[in-house]
């Protein structure tokens, strides 16, 4: 090996025995955006968390998810989630951050604080910087796994995709402009811009250079609300410099979601003509088509092994005999994926056990009064975990 490529690995740091040996099983973690329902997302990953530490660590309370997947990336509240993971931050931590600056973080602004935030240090980001650090940024001495966080550049009307990988194509160390070098709790912020509850995040990707700096808005409103499949992507396509090998028994994807949330609209009868009320639902339906397309591609790619329906005509695309039966045969997949969500309706709810609490209430974003009965979904959905799901990228 020459000592250019030498010099290249040594751009992992402390990672770098990890990430060198591609030609290994990865495992890959993604996280929805959805607001203050990230709650629920924590419900899932303390079940998941308390199970693989008993699994893979012995019980050790040292374990961290970030130990267990080679790669974790959010959207918006997931991009929190998956940063604090990333950190080596436990679930429970990352819950305490929830319960206490939930209100900063994912309560609807009113008009003057967000002239406020615009133009000053707002809440929310001096929440990140304490959460975070401020000087912390993706660099691999930053953090204990690979990390991408999904955000949208609404200067170039696209989405960005942002990761911690250091071969990356931006990750040049020798660049200006090095995606490396941005803070972690901008990127955050950038990620959480949710219009209308914040403004958009300016981010000055080289200083010398005014046409580097970009408006960021929240991620969820790209096509990777769920960044599932764009997560595989990112793993697999050489193009992103990971190149790590598919297969069943290569390539393992978790997904996590905020609950889906449909929203129902006008009737035959009623059909809308407030224009505002329209513009809303439509945007609404884009993001949770977008997150329901995501997940389709995982099952058809991958070999879906737990997950809740789609709709009555595919049903929930797992193939029983395909999950008991060996792989080869000209019949594997891509990857193994998991999805666990909840589906915040009435019926959802009732599967649930928990058919008392207000569908309507919890597909809400921005409500943090909501947060105890979010738990209680996050607690059941918990429960469908099951290390069985996982198949051999867990110990026997």
């Amino acid at each position: 090996m020459s000592a250019t490529t030498e010099d290249r690995w040594a751009l992992w740091g402390h990672l770098e025995d990890r990430y060198r040996e591609v030609e290994r099983p990865h495992r890959v973690l993604a996280l929805d955006g959805g607001g203050i329902r990230g709650i629920i997302t924590l419900g899932v990953l303390e079940a998941l968390e308390r199970q693989l530490r008993d699994s893979e660590a012995g019980g050790s309370k040292a374990f961290r998810l970030c130990d267990y997947f080679d790669l974790i990336g959010g959207t918006s509240t997931g991009a929190i989630i998956a940063a604090g993971l990333a950190r080596g931050m436990s679930v429970g931590e990352i819950s305490d951050f929830y319960a206490q600056f939930g209100d900063t973080a994912f309560a609807r602004r009113k008009l003057w604080n967000r002239w406020q935030t615009l133009y000053g240090e707002g809440g929310l980001a001096k929440t990140l910087k304490a959460t975070f650090e401020e000087d912390t940024t993706l660099r691999p001495e930053h953090l204990r796994c690979v990390l991408v966080v999904v955000t949208r550049n609404a200067t170039t009307d696209s989405a960005w995709p942002i990761s911690s990988n250091p071969f990356a194509k931006y990750n040049d160390p020798d660049r200006a402009d090095c995606n490396l070098d941005i803070p972690l709790w901008k990127l955050v912020r950038a990620s959480t811009a949710a219009p209308v509850f914040f403004p958009p995040e300016v981010v000055e990707w080289d200083p010398n250079n005014p046409e580097k700096s970009f408006v960021f808005v929240d991620g969820g409103t790209t096509p990777y609300n769920n960044p599932a499949f764009l997560l595989f992507r990112m793993a697999t396509e050489p193009a992103y410099k990971l190149g790590w090998p598919t297969g069943e028994d290569n390539l393992l994807v978790v997904s996590i979601g905020t609950g889906s949330a449909p929203v129902i609209g006008d009737s035959a009868e009623a059909p809308a003509t407030n224009l505002l009320e329209a513009a809303s639902n439509t945007l609404s339906a884009l993001m949770s088509q977008a997150s329901v397309d995501q997940d389709v591609n995982c099952r058809i790619i991958g070999r879906c092994c737990h997950g809740e329906m789609i709709d009555r005509e595919v049903g929930d695309l797992i193939r029983e005999e395909l999950v008991e039966a060996d792989t080869g045969g000209g019949r594997e997949k891509l990857f193994r994926y998991v999805r666990y969500n909840a589906t915040l309706t009435d019926e959802g709810l009732k599967k649930l056990g928990l058919e008392r609490l207000n569908p309507a209430e919890l597909r809400k974003m921005d409500v943090v009064d909501n947060a105890d009965d979010l738990a209680l979904v996050g607690t059941e959905v918990g429960k469908q975990v099951e290390l069985k799901h996982l198949g051999s990228f867990v110990r026997a």
